[in-house]
């Protein structure tokens, strides 16, 4: 069974990680879950619900971000992807310094050093100076930035239409076959 690292950082946008692990377990990956006190706040406020409560599907095993004796801060334990979605613009920063101060930050530095795939999902809007920087360093190491920028090609009529078109994004990138929305086809244009 493959398995996934997801951390839901402290940028607003929990909605989407929501959705990811949704999609996650929908795909049959198991995933250990982290979300830091910031995440958790913006989980509540954007979704209405607890980590505990996100956890409840037994493919999602919830972390201790204080715990950096975890699984996932060990590079000897083998994991499919990182994903941190959404991913605040201080958790970007830190990752990109080699920062490791909590098991969010831990688990991605091991996905870098062991190069591993790591996608970080930014959603804050607009980026500071610095934040670019890092994410200019951290795309040339080899992490992908998968900004929540959602595209409107595919007529969306929802907040989930929206949503699923980012998380789209990370399945593919995770070569996970799914059906959240259309893929263009070249067709769109000749046909209006």
């Amino acid at each position: 069974m493959p398995e996934a690292v997801v951390a839901i950082t402290g940028a607003s946008g929990a909605r989407y990680g929501v959705r990811l692990l949704d999609a996650l377990c929908e795909a049959g990956w198991s995933t250990h879950l982290i979300i830091t006190r910031e995440g958790a706040i913006n989980l509540n406020l954007e979704c209405g619900i607890t980590p505990e409560e996100l956890a409840s599907n037994s493919l999602i095993t919830l972390e201790d971000n204080d715990n950096l004796a975890a699984r996932s801060a060990s590079g000897s334990a083998r994991f499919d992807a990182y994903i941190v979605c959404p991913s605040s613009g201080t958790t970007i920063g830190k990752i990109a310094a080699g920062i490791s101060d909590n098991l969010a930050t831990r688990s991605a530095l091991v996905a870098m050093k062991e190069r591993r795939k790591l996608i970080l999902v930014p959603r804050e809007s607009p980026y500071a100076t610095p934040h670019l920087r890092a994410m200019a360093n951290l795309s040339e190491w080899g992490v992908v930035i998968l900004p929540a920028s959602p595209g409107f090609y595919n007529k969306p009529e929802s907040i989930e239409d929206l949503v699923d078109f980012v998380v789209a994004r990370i399945l593919d990138q995770l070569n996970i076959d799914h059906n959240l929305g259309r893929r263009w086809t070249g067709d769109e244009i000749g046909s209006q």
